[in-house]
């Protein structure tokens, strides 16, 4: 799934604007935003995504990220119990807790629920004490993992948002973050759906109203400080054709709970109201079966290593045509997942997207007789 990621940003953020250009997209009430349709990886619209912002609470997607891979590495078990600090437990009392106690040890499995239904930023850093051992060190641990995934503009500076000079973010490092979230944890990010959780006898609903108001919605996260603003990843799953086409709306800025609610909800329909996501080809299908020379094989299979979805505007999808540019000729040898064109998607004479061929099989050098033969055969031709 990551190398499916990574090829998405490579290839498919390509996708000529003009044709989203064609459908001016809702006016949004809000400092920056994005909408990602994540089953394709193109954003279909964004303001200022690469402006950067305080993200509050949305650090915590971070740190729910990084505990779901300690629990999918075996590093920490869903059912251990996690002693709470002076230091968790005395986190700044005027904001959201979970209502934990040094007195009583937790379960990882209920810090999670505390962390992102409860948003509670005293779980918040008794996951990152679990995790690495301090705070500090949990720290660190973000800010690399926001550089392996090539979030450009984020820094971390503690593991649950509350202000500091050195928390701050882009619309467009959210979105990535998010699509990572979905894609490498689909079992634990479940949890994002849940309406409210009970802790310590004291129940907390979900402060994301969307989960209540459009039954697609199965997540993200919200968030909110003074100098934030209302913030909301939302990410909806909905029917498109024979399978599901899951969207990511980023709002940051908002002036209320209610407005970051009623923008994301807007972007989110004028997402799936407007667009298809057309599957082009599955992984490893292949597009074209070209002539190899000096090969131990005449020919190769050519295509992708990930399906790929492309999205555009509706009525746009039965005016592609493929055209194929291959990089002839192709001379053995020929390496696995190797670049061997381009494969371009046409729509009235414009390239709406240009995707990269590979070589689905290896193909080795032939015998000398043979590598002499296609030499003279390239020559003659």
């Amino acid at each position: 799934m990551k190398k499916l990621i990574a090829a998405l940003a490579a290839t498919l953020l390509t996708v000529s604007i003009a044709f989203a250009q064609a459908l001016p997209p809702p006016t949004i009430a809000a400092k920056s935003w994005l909408l990602l349709d994540a089953t394709s990886g193109q954003v279909l619209a964004s303001q200022d995504a690469t402006t950067r912002v305080e993200p509050a609470s949305l650090v915590k997607i971070m740190t729910a990220y990084l505990a779901f891979s300690a629990v999918k590495e075996k590093r920490l078990d869903l059912n251990q119990m996690v002693n709470v600090s002076v230091r968790a437990w005395k986190v700044d009392a005027s904001s959201s807790k979970m209502f934990i106690d040094p007195a009583t040890p937790v379960k990882v499995n209920d810090l999670l629920y505390g962390l992102i239904v409860q948003s509670g930023n005293d779980a918040a850093v008794t996951l990152a004490e679990a995790v690495s051992g301090t705070e500090e060190a949990f720290v660190t641990l973000m800010n690399r993992e926001a550089e392996r995934m090539g979030l450009k503009n984020t820094r971390y500076a503690n593991p649950h948002g509350l202000p500091h000079p050195d928390n701050y973010t882009t619309a467009q490092d959210l979105s990535i973050l998010a699509t990572r979230m979905i894609a490498d944890h689909p079992d634990l990010y479940k949890i994002y759906s849940t309406k409210e959780f009970t802790y310590n006898k004291i129940t907390q609903p979900n402060r994301n109203r969307l989960l209540w108001l459009d039954p697609t919605v199965d997540g993200m996260k919200t968030g909110h400080t003074a100098a934030a603003g209302y913030c909301l990843i939302s990410t909806a799953k909905r029917p498109n054709g024979g399978s599901d086409r899951r969207l990511i709306s980023v709002v940051l800025g908002t002036v209320s709970d209610q407005v970051r609610a009623s923008e994301s909800q807007k972007l989110l329909n004028w997402g799936f109201q407007n667009f298809d996501t057309v599957k082009l080809y599955a992984k490893g299908q292949p597009v074209a079966t070209p002539e190899v020379w000096k090969g131990s094989q005449g020919q190769v299979k050519i295509g992708f290593t990930h399906d790929v979805y492309v999205t555009v505007p509706k009525g746009v999808a039965d005016k592609m045509k493929p055209v194929l540019e291959r990089n002839d000729p192709l001379v053995a040898p020929v390496a696995q997942n190797s670049k061997v064109g381009t494969l371009k998607m046409m729509v009235d004479g414009k390239a709406l997207t240009e995707l990269p061929v590979v070589a689905l099989e290896q193909v080795n050098q032939a015998s000398i007789i043979g590598r002499a033969w296609d030499s003279v055969r390239l020559w003659m031709k």
